[in-house]
């Protein structure tokens, strides 16, 4: 299991993974913050950048925030190494 900080950006002109806000990997997404639609998409960018299904990704905190703790299931030592490849853009 792997466990980290996310800084949401929803209604970007385009989705994309990487880069920091406050320490935090910044994820844009078109979807706008409403019924969930950006956290859906959210889930979506991140196990697409990391390398996982969808499903392997749970935001356990921050849902109705831009600050967003996420839990992704898999080898923490095979995602942390691509964690810090999209934190430096």
């Amino acid at each position: 299991m792997f466990t980290a900080d996310v800084w949401a950006k929803p209604g970007s002109k385009r989705a994309a993974v990487g880069g920091t806000h406050d320490g935090m990997l910044v994820v844009r997404v078109s979807a706008p913050a409403s019924q969930g639609a950006a956290n859906t998409a959210i889930r979506k960018a991140l196990a697409s950048a990391l390398g996982v299904r969808t499903n392997q990704v749970e935001i356990v905190s921050g849902a109705t925030g831009r600050g967003k703790r996420i839990v992704v299931d898999a080898s923490a030592d095979d995602i942390a190494q691509r964690w810090q490849q999209l934190l430096d853009g």
